[in-house]
């Protein structure tokens, strides 16, 4: 299982150092890196199963096999031909070391499959994770796009408002501007 974990520490170590450098861009690289080991993965089982299949035939033929030399070997003891009997015996013998290395290979191969499917399971499971995060971090960059165009377009009302308040009071100090003028002219007239 030293692979399962290896694999499993690679991603988290990937997934930490995407997230603190470039979190939107760097999760969509790793997301789709796990995505090629998912597929890359399914082939593999495809492939191994594939392989089970041809080794589960080859096993039948060869009980096949074992079952006519035992035939053969019981056929010629029966007939008291020793010399072929021990000749079948061989044969038979060397047919089941051969059955018997096969049926290793085809438990050997179900270890593989049973392996790849756990490996699937976790790189699933790490690309739901990272699914999620990708989510969350697309969510948190919409909602600061939205703050700050919020805050643009609240700083741009801000002004439009000020600046209509700065309209009606400039109108204001120039309209008592203008009074006060008037008055000073007049109280120099006066003079």
């Amino acid at each position: 299982m030293g692979l399962f974990d290896d694999l499993s520490r690679f991603l988290e170590n990937r997934l930490e150092e995407f997230l603190r450098n470039n979190p939107h861009l760097e999760l969509e690289a790793l997301l789709e890196q796990l995505r090629e080991q998912e597929e890359d993965t399914l082939k593999l089982i495809a492939d191994l199963q594939l392989q089970e299949k041809r080794s589960q035939e080859e096993i039948l033929s060869t009980a096949q096999e074992i079952q006519r030399w035992h035939i053969r070997v019981q056929k010629a003891k029966n007939a008291g031909r020793e010399d072929l009997a021990s000749a079948a015996g061989e044969r038979e013998a060397a047919l089941l070391r051969e059955g018997n290395q096969r049926w290793g290979q085809m438990q050997g191969l179900k270890e593989r499959i049973n392996q790849s499917q756990e490996l699937l399971q976790k790189i699933q499971q790490r690309r739901q994770e990272v699914q999620a995060k990708a989510a969350e971090a697309q969510t948190a960059r919409a909602k600061a796009q939205t703050q700050q165009r919020f805050e643009t377009s609240g700083w741009s009302n801000q002004t439009s408002n000020y600046s209509g308040g700065f309209d009606d009071l400039e109108e204001k100090f120039r309209s008592w501007e203008t009074q006060d003028e008037l008055e000073q002219m007049k109280r120099n007239m006066q003079k």
